[in-house]
């Protein structure tokens, strides 16, 4: 269960910026995306951990993370700790989560109008 309180705590700031962006963007559209983006990465992560444990030749994590990077970070968490997959080895763990880091700033500023980074880059003027 503390898997599931996670994933909805993390998914917060992303569907709140979500939705004060789909004024421009179809919400029919980016749900269908997010869908697809999400079954897509869960379905990788999947494929990956069966190859795995055939012994065979593996998807590359460049490819995982690149799906979590365009939106499937949700699922690949899922993925993760459902499927026990890609959970132990650090560096690869340190990338996801610096991903997940970029949804929640990302989120933030566009939450925020921007403040933050303009508020950060006037420091420098």
């Amino acid at each position: 269960m503390h898997t599931h309180r996670l994933i909805v705590v993390l998914l917060i700031l992303p569907i709140l910026a979500l939705i004060k962006s789909c004024q421009w963007a179809q919400p029919r559209f980016v749900l269908a995306y997010l869908v697809l983006i999400s079954l897509v990465t869960y379905a990788a992560y999947w494929h990956d951990k069966r190859r795995a444990q055939a012994g065979a030749s593996r998807v590359s994590e460049a490819i995982l993370h690149f799906l979590e990077l365009f939106g499937g970070w949700p699922a690949a968490y899922l993925a993760q700790q459902r499927l026990r997959h890609k959970t132990i080895k650090r560096s690869y763990q340190m990338i996801y989560w610096s991903i997940v880091g970029f949804y929640q700033y990302f989120a933030l500023e566009v939450l925020l109008q921007w403040r933050v980074l303009h508020g950060f880059l006037t420091l420098f003027r």
